[in-house]
């Protein structure tokens, strides 16, 4: 029975072996086709991110929008300059009267059966309202489109950091369930001989057994995890699916830059969706002085060439040309428009007091977000520190364990749960960590204090 049983978990321990060594195998390969892949920190990512991220681009082309539209609107202070021309033939010519010498009015056709007026018109804007309103909110206009590609960039380094933490996390994991995975094997295969030599009994081998199956149970788990956090990762920087990097990390110096001054005083006007809310509150002013002083006139000057071509006959209508020219001024002053110029006072009035009533509840909620990012990075400072003792601890204990275990002082139980915990202290250093990370990131943003050039 005994060499029955030793056959069976021979073949299990080959299969076990057989594992890790293609696991490690697999690791190896792509290590060594990693040669040609860039490989990435965090900060490189950002950067990529801020020039090939989508979003980004979009925002970067809305500042172009503006400008564009700037130069349509203000493009009515230029001379106009327009060509035009009518082509008329009479069928009928029209009737006139003429009075003869006894004073009789007597009915004559008058006019040519064929007239084309070539006309060239230049004019000139001399006051406008609204070229005047599009002159004052040009600045605005652009400053308003800069500060969403500022938010849009905000954003993107928020997204990819927790990205880049999120799959960090998955990939520590799994180097310690790798080590851990590799001891269990070897415990399972010492507490089998142990069990073979009568020492231990079947109980020990098939706890070191349910062991390395859970395990081998979570490390597979987390190896499946980082196919899609790699891919929300290259999605949060705009990278080609099609192709590769590697991230480059240092826990240790993560864990030296985790520290944030907590005592700094929330500042509002640090938050891009503050210094959006004042852009648009001083166009809205804009648009109240716009609807304000739009009783003022409309003044242009103009000069008008006409080159008039008339003849009974068409063949011959290009024969003799009288030409004629004028110049001019026109003034539009809106005497009465129906109240429409106070209502619409009045109502960009309105719209502003909903500007002023979003500045309230904004900074509400920007006080609100900073509370919890604050309450979620110190809890996570705090669990980080409890947790690397823990670490400590469960190594301490894990050792004095094992070497009462050898000298028969304690049941093998006692090494399992010093082993779980030994695994659980490490992964849960390993989360608080990263969460602190990603605490630190909220906090910063929160603050106002990530920048849009990083």
């Amino acid at each position: 029975m005994i060499n029955s049983l030793w056959r069976m978990n021979k073949r299990l321990f080959i299969s076990i072996f057989a594992i890790l060594a293609s696991s490690s195998c697999v690791y190896s390969q792509s290590k060594s086709s990693a040669d040609s892949i860039p490989s990435l920190n965090l900060d490189q990512c950002i950067a990529y991110g801020l020039e090939h991220q989508p979003g980004v681009l979009e925002s970067f082309i809305g500042i172009s929008i503006a400008k564009k539209t700037n130069e349509i609107n203000l493009s009515g202070w230029l001379p106009q300059l327009n060509a035009s021309g009518n082509f008329n033939h009479y069928i009928e010519l029209p009737t006139g009267f003429s009075a003869n010498s006894q004073g009789v009015e007597t009915p004559v056709k008058t006019g040519i059966y064929n007239t084309l007026s070539p006309e060239l018109t230049a004019s000139e804007s001399i006051f406008s309202p609204g070229l005047l309103f599009a002159a004052k909110s040009a600045h605005l206009l652009v400053q308003q489109a800069k500060q969403a590609n500022d938010s849009s960039k905000i954003n993107i380094v928020a997204t990819i950091s927790t990205a880049f933490y999120n799959l960090l996390n998955t990939l520590e994991q799994i180097n310690v369930l790798r080590e851990d995975t590799a001891q269990f094997a070897k415990n399972v295969r010492d507490a089998y001989h142990q069990y073979v030599g009568g020492i231990v009994d079947k109980t020990d081998y098939e706890e070191a057994t349910i062991t390395l199956n859970n395990s081998k149970a979570q490390l597979k788990q987390a190896t499946l995890n980082v196919v899609p956090q790699y891919a929300s990762l290259k999605q949060e920087m705009g990278f080609s699916p099609a192709k590769e990097f590697n991230v480059n990390f240092d826990t240790a110096q993560m864990a030296h830059t985790i520290t944030l001054d907590t005592t700094q005083q929330l500042q509002y006007k640090n938050r891009i969706e503050y210094q959006l809310l004042e852009t648009a509150k001083s166009l809205q002013q804009q648009d109240i002085n716009y609807y304000r002083y739009n009783f003022l006139p409309t003044i242009s000057a103009f000069y008008t060439y006409n080159y008039e071509f008339e003849n009974n006959s068409f063949p011959n209508l290009f024969s003799q040309a009288y030409p004629y020219s004028f110049i001019g001024a026109s003034v539009t002053i809106p005497l009465f428009t129906g109240f429409a110029r106070l209502e619409s006072v009045q109502r960009a009035k309105l719209q502003g007091q909903i500007l002023d009533l979003g500045e309230a509840n904004l900074q509400s909620a920007i006080y609100s977000q900073y509370s919890s990012a604050l309450a979620n990075y110190k809890g996570n400072i705090y669990n980080l520190l409890m947790q690397k003792q823990n670490v400590t601890m469960a190594k301490d204990v894990y050792g004095i364990v094992s070497v009462q275990y050898k000298q028969g002082i304690i049941p093998y139980l006692n090494v399992i749960t010093a082993e779980n915990n030994l695994v659980s202290s490490e992964i849960n250093y390993l989360n608080s960590l990263f969460q602190a990370l990603l605490s630190k990131v909220d906090l910063e943003k929160a603050m106002g204090n990530i920048t849009p050039n990083h």
